[in-house]
C-alpha cells in the first residue's frame, strides 16, 4: 500500500514555509520601516542662474538683474549663482526610502531636519523667513556694490515681516520704520535687538515707528521665545531698509535664502563700471554679503560646487568659512578660491576677466 507524504509530515517542506515566512514578514517589517517618516533633509543641486542673463518670469524673458535711472555698461561672460533643492521639511518629512537612495548618491547630501528646520518653526515660517533673506540679500548686494564703487546711499532699520498671531500682529505693519524702541534711538539692526532684548516678557514696550512718511507711537508687549527659551520677543523680523540713488530691479522667482548675495553684487558692480568684469569666462560662486562687503558662509556648498560644474563653469568663489566643506570634494574641472570679502571677489574676477595670473589668490587648500 502506498504511503502519501503531506507537507506536514515533510520536514523539509515545514522548513521551507516558514522561511517563506519569515521572508514574507521581513519584506512588509522592511517596507514598512521605508515609508516612516525620517528625521533628514536631503539636498541636491538646483537650478543655475546667470546673473548677467535673463530668467523667465511669468514667461516672460526679463532680465536677472535690471538697473534704471544711471548709466550701464555691456557685460560679457557669465556670473552664475548656484542654488540647491531641498526635499523634506519638519511638517512634510522624507521616508527613510528616499533617505537610503540618496545615500547611494554622491550628488546629494543627507542633513538632520534641525540643522535646517529649528524646532518650533512651521514650514509656513520657513518659507516667510528664506523670502525675507533673499530680500534682504538683494538689498545688501546693492549696498555691497555702491559702497564699493563710493556712490552713497541711507539705510534704515524697518519691520521686514511681522509673524502671524504673535505680539506685534495687528500693531506693527511690514515697511515700518522702526525709530524708537522703549525710549532708545534706533540706527541699527543691531540697536533693535539688543532693546528687545533689554525687554520684559509681559510688559508693554513703547516703540515709535515711520509709518509712510508719519510717526507713530505703538506699544507691543513682549512674548517669551518659546517654552524653552524665557527671551523676549516681538515676532518681527528686522531687516535694513536701503535708499538708493536709482532703480535695482533683481527678477527671481521660487528663489530663497541669503546665499546669492555675493553674485548679485558682482553682477551689479560690473554692469556699473566700464569693460566686462568677467571678460567671456565663466564663473560661479556663492556667499551672503553685507553693505560693508563681508563675504559669508552658506549651506550647500558641495552641491552648489556640482551645480556649477555641471553648468559648465571653470572657476568657484567659496566664502572662506566653507573651506572645510570644500576640501577632497572639488568636481573635476573645477577651480575653487576662497574669499572673504566683497573686495577679494572682485580683484579676483577681474583677475580671470583679464587673463592674468590668480596665483596669488586664496584658495581653500591654502
Amino acid at each position: 500500500m502506498s504511503e502519501s507524504v503531506t507537507a506536514s509530515s515533510d520536514p523539509h517542506a515545514r522548513r521551507r514555509i516558514t522561511l517563506q515566512a519569515i521572508g514574507v514578514a521581513l519584506i512588509v517589517v522592511v517596507s514598512l520601516i521605508g515609508i516612516m517618516p525620517s528625521p533628514f533633509v536631503i539636498e541636491r543641486p538646483g537650478p543655475v542662474y546667470d546673473t548677467l542673463g535673463t530668467t523667465t518670469v511669468d514667461g516672460d524673458d526679463v532680465p536677472v538683474i535690471e538697473i534704471t535711472g544711471t548709466e550701464t555698461f555691456p557685460t560679457k561672460g557669465r556670473l552664475d549663482l548656484l542654488t540647491v533643492y531641498l526635499d523634506g521639511t519638519r511638517e512634510s518629512p522624507i521616508d527613510w526610502f528616499s533617505v537610503a537612495s540618496a545615500w547611494f548618491d554622491s550628488n546629494q547630501a543627507i542633513i538632520p531636519v534641525d540643522q535646517v528646520f529649528p524646532a518650533g518653526q512651521t514650514d509656513e515660517e520657513a518659507d516667510q523667513e528664506s523670502a525675507i533673506d533673499m530680500q534682504v540679500s538683494q538689498q545688501e548686494a546693492v549696498a555691497a556694490a555702491l559702497s564699493q564703487l563710493d556712490i552713497p546711499f541711507t539705510a534704515k532699520v524697518a519691520v521686514g515681516a511681522v509673524t502671524t498671531d504673535g505680539p506685534s500682529d495687528g500693531v506693527l505693519l511690514e515697511g515700518d520704520i522702526v525709530l524708537e524702541i522703549g525710549g532708545a534711538s534706533i540706527a541699527t539692526e543691531d540697536e533693535l535687538r539688543e532693546a528687545i532684548a533689554a525687554s520684559t516678557v509681559g510688559e508693554p514696550l513703547a516703540i515709535v515707528v515711520d509709518r509712510d512718511g508719519s510717526e507713530r507711537d505703538l506699544e507691543v508687549t513682549p512674548q517669551a521665545r518659546s517654552a524653552e527659551d524665557a527671551g523676549p520677543v516681538l515676532g518681527i523680523y528686522p531687516i535694513t531698509a536701503y535708499t538708493f540713488p536709482f532703480q535695482v530691479d533683481i527678477g527671481l522667482q521660487d528663489v530663497g535664502g541669503p546665499s546669492a548675495g555675493t553674485m548679485f553684487a558682482l553682477a551689479i558692480y560690473d554692469k556699473l563700471t566700464p569693460g566686462p568684469l568677467v571678460g567671456g569666462e565663466h564663473v560661479a560662486g556663492t556667499g551672503t554679503i553685507s553693505a560693508d562687503g563681508t563675504v559669508g558662509p552658506i549651506g550647500g556648498i558641495r552641491q552648489k560646487m556640482i551645480g556649477a560644474r555641471d553648468a559648465g563653469a571653470d572657476w568657484f568663489l567659496a566664502p572662506s568659512a566653507n573651506c572645510d566643506e570644500v576640501v577632497g570634494h572639488v568636481p573635476n574641472g573645477l577651480t575653487v578660491f576662497a574669499v572673504d570679502t566683497f573686495d577679494d571677489a572682485v580683484d579676483l574676477v577681474t583677475a580671470i576677466g583679464d587673463g592674468g595670473s590668480t596665483s596669488a589668490f586664496a584658495s581653500c587648500e591654502g
